[in-house]
């Protein structure tokens, strides 16, 4: 009711197993504070969920509005760092996270013998003379279950072709983030993004305790899929008492890329997780690739992601076999 996130729609759920979040209407239907049973599943920045007037596009200006939060949508132009892209100047990941969402509804019904309880809204991002891209975004969970479905609609509304970038930017903190935590995936191999990245690659995996003028570092992850094309990366701490984790599972038919920020610093302590469609490195360098992707008008596109807790240590050990299976398989 005051400060910078005076005005903020936001709605709480709460599942009845211990599994709490918040999905921010304000700022695209992401999801911020989130916690199983009292334990932050999620880092929170210093700006604390800051109105979506407050957006500073140009540069660097999207950091004086990241919340951090257990979801942070990035695009849907847009993703990575400030460029210019044929004559258009564009901000660091896009304007879609600082748009506010309409026809935003809640419910719940039963289904057999689940109790199913979801929010739901619209985000668009148009302009004159621009692009006019629709997000339709449904947020469930079930009563006494530890599971977040996020459902996605990406409808081209416009009448031209119009390139599409979009990264789920999951960012998890202490206690999931300590110098005890591990990064579990499928992975095949890892790249820096920039040579500063290169330090101690090796243990891309591992995590150091808060560190000053720890400098930022990102890794792209060629990842193995399950046969059906799921692929499931977690982080995870044993060191919790009976073991804790989270894990976020989606298809790498729709999200076909993956990256690592490990971010070890005092006050910004955070891993992320983020598959998404395209690298991070701005829209210009994904054109100059050749993988930046289009919407042709009327496409439309659906992503299916799935976020979970994992509250035992025989939970973290049935999901490692399943990502050792998957990545046997894959090297098979």
């Amino acid at each position: 009711t005051d400060g910078k996130e005076e005005g903020v729609e936001a709605y709480q759920v709460k599942n009845g197993a211990g599994l709490n979040f918040t999905v921010v209407a304000s700022r695209a239907m992401d999801i911020s504070s989130a916690d199983w049973c009292g334990r932050s599943l999620a880092w929170i920045s210093s700006t604390g969920e800051t109105a979506p007037e407050f957006y500073e596009e140009p540069g660097l200006g999207w950091l004086r509005s990241f919340y951090g939060g257990l979801l942070v949508t990035c695009g849907l132009t847009q993703v990575g760092a400030p460029n210019i892209d044929q004559g258009t100047p564009l901000g660091l990941h896009g304007r879609i996270s600082n748009t506010p969402a309409y026809q935003v509804s809640y419910d719940s019904k039963w289904e057999g013998d689940d109790y199913i309880m979801w929010v739901q809204g619209k985000v668009r991002e148009t302009a004159v003379f621009g692009e006019n891209i629709l997000l339709t975004r449904k947020i469930t969970t079930k009563l006494g279950d530890n599971r977040i479905w996020i459902s996605d609609t990406v409808e081209n509304q416009g009448f031209d072709s119009v390139p599409h970038m979009i990264l789920y930017h999951f960012n998890t903190g202490f206690p999931l983030v300590s110098e005890d935590s591990e990064l579990v995936s499928p992975t095949l191999s890892v790249s820096p993004r920039d040579p500063g990245s290169e330090v101690d690659i090796e243990h891309y995996y591992k995590f150091e305790p808060p560190t000053k003028g720890f400098t930022e570092r990102v890794y792209y992850h060629n990842m193995a899929a399950e046969p059906d094309g799921t692929v499931i990366a977690s982080l995870i701490n044993r060191k919790i008492p009976g073991g804790f984790g989270i894990y976020i599972q989606y298809s790498k038919n729709e999200l076909p890329f993956f990256t690592e920020w490990k971010m070890n610093g005092q006050g910004t302590y955070v891993v992320g997780l983020e598959p998404a469609n395209c690298h991070p490195e701005g829209r210009a360098r994904e054109r100059e690739m050749g993988t930046l992707q289009f919407l042709e008008p009327g496409e439309v596109r659906k992503y299916n992601l799935e976020v979970g807790v994992l509250t035992s240590n025989e939970a973290i050990l049935e999901l490692q076999d399943r990502i050792e299976k998957a990545k046997r398989s894959e090297a098979a």
